[in-house]
């Protein structure tokens, strides 16, 4: 028989396309701190970009569909006192933004349904609980107001945003600065990755490391490691020549990888982004000018080369569109947000189809906006995998509801405490003490005037010494 030379696969041609200029967002003052995060967020309603800001941090929320000239007084979100680090959408909620900052402080706001007309200055609600900067932000993906912060305090807090209270603390895991955190497809388990070269997969509600990798890459610079929707967990480092790497781990034996490859010896981070339908991984390199992307399947060697789209600029970020927010009918199947020094650049990655009909290999079901647990069923120990939706008529967003903080307040508990034991009065016994309570402040009033008048006695008394004395 003959022997296939290449590989089937419906996204070998793939191909990227930056958009016209004027469908670019121009003049956006991209944020200059030095940090490898990707400093955009987007949803299907809004691009989030960090932006420089005098005396604090801020980012900017854009309409999708607001391109062209972004006006220098455009409104920023603008509470925070230290340059924002990351950013990071609700994926049950597309007007929640959380914000994480060099003050210290967690925000997360609510953005008005056409986007901002005034800078908004007031969060939500602020968590507070690390002592260093906080560098990644990541909400829960199927558990409604849970939210992950991790900070240079070397601490994972993970967040209830309902009640605004810091509900898991892992503290001892981390020797180091925390590189990057992210969630399994059902929210169970989490993979980070630190300096100290270790990859950790931790489950947060037990507080304990189920597997662990040193040394995963060899290299000095960052390490990044994510999920993938079968539970492998991919990285990507550097090796101890200073050259790019990347690579597939089963968490049941990290000794080995499931498959390494080096790539080039530039030192730009490379932020992976993951399409859990497509199974396909995206790498942007910080600094780069290109996005490569390959496919992984269960046949070696496991992460097979597609492609790689290239521009003449390099990139100072990258925002990823879930699959939601895409033009179906063109078989688009990721849209980046590219940052330069002063602008947003969409780029549409298209599979070339000559029918005009609904792909369905291409689209199959994805996570849709609604969060199959709460937060406090989360925390019980309840697991749930994302709800899915079908994008055969494209995505028709629903109406979000209201992010509502409700705190706890211990003054309630004493309160509730107190009137536990009491009975409900009935209407005469109510009545009874109401007038009760009328006659004390009845009579309280009137020893109140009897006071005011005896001074006022007592005052002219002393003005009549004092006039006699002056004669």
């Amino acid at each position: 028989m003959f022997k296939r030379v290449v590989r089937q696969s419906k996204f070998r041609h793939v191909f990227g396309q930056a958009v016209k200029n004027d469908q670019c967002y121009d003049d956006i003052r991209v944020s200059r701190v030095t940090w490898d995060s990707a400093f955009c967020a987007v949803n299907s309603k809004f691009v989030a970009v960090i932006v420089e800001a005098s005396g604090g941090g801020a980012f900017m929320v854009l309409p999708l569909h607001k391109t062209g000239r972004i006006d220098k007084a455009y409104p920023t979100v603008c509470g925070h006192t230290g340059p924002v680090l990351d950013i990071d959408w609700c994926p049950h909620n597309d007007q929640v933004i959380a914000s994480g900052s060099e003050d210290c402080t967690v925000m997360v706001w609510q953005i008005p349904e056409n986007g901002l007309v005034t800078s908004m200055p007031e969060p939500v609600v602020v968590l507070e609980g690390h002592s260093k900067r906080v560098g990644i932000i990541t909400w829960h993906p199927t558990a409604r107001n849970i939210l992950l912060s991790a900070g240079c305090d070397n601490v994972i807090i993970i967040w209830n945003v309902g009640t605004g209270e810091a509900i898991i603390t892992l503290e001892d895991m981390h020797p180091d600065i925390i590189f990057s955190v992210c969630w399994n497809r059902n929210g169970s388990l989490i993979c980070t990755a630190c300096k100290d070269k270790k990859v950790r997969v931790i489950d947060p509600r037990k507080e304990e490391i189920v597997a662990e990798k040193d040394k995963a890459h060899e290299g000095a610079r960052p390490i990044r490691a994510i999920f993938l929707s079968d539970g492998k967990v991919f990285t990507t480092g550097f090796s101890r020549m200073s050259e790019r790497q990347l690579a597939l781990w089963d968490p049941e034996n990290m000794e080995e990888p499931v498959s390494v490859h080096e790539m080039d010896t530039s030192n730009g981070v490379l932020l992976p982004f993951y399409d859990p339908d497509t199974n396909v991984v995206y790498l942007c390199g910080k600094g780069d000018s290109s996005i490569r992307y390959f496919e992984i399947t269960d046949e070696a060697p496991f992460v097979h080369y597609l492609s790689t789209f290239t521009t003449k600029e390099p990139q100072r970020g990258m925002g990823y569109m879930p699959k939601r927010g895409l033009d179906v009918n063109k078989c688009e199947i990721a849209r980046f947000y590219k940052l330069h020094e002063r602008k947003c650049e969409p780029i549409i990655m298209t599979v070339p189809r000559k029918s005009d009909l609904f792909q369905d290999d291409l689209y199959p079901d994805t996570a849709g906006p609604e969060a199959p647990l709460e937060a406090e069923e989360w925390f019980e120990g309840k697991n749930g995998d994302p709800i899915l939706i079908s994008l055969k008529h494209g995505y028709i967003p629903g109406k979000n509801r209201d992010l509502k903080v409700v705190k706890k307040n211990i003054l309630d508990n004493k309160l509730s405490k107190n009137t536990e034991n009491t009975t409900p009065l009935s209407p005469l016994r109510a009545a009874i003490t109401l007038e009760a309570k009328l006659d004390e402040v009845l009579k309280e009033m009137k020893s109140l005037r009897e006071l005011v008048s005896s001074q006022e006695k007592r005052i002219a008394k002393l003005e009549q010494q004092l006039s006699k004395m002056d004669i």
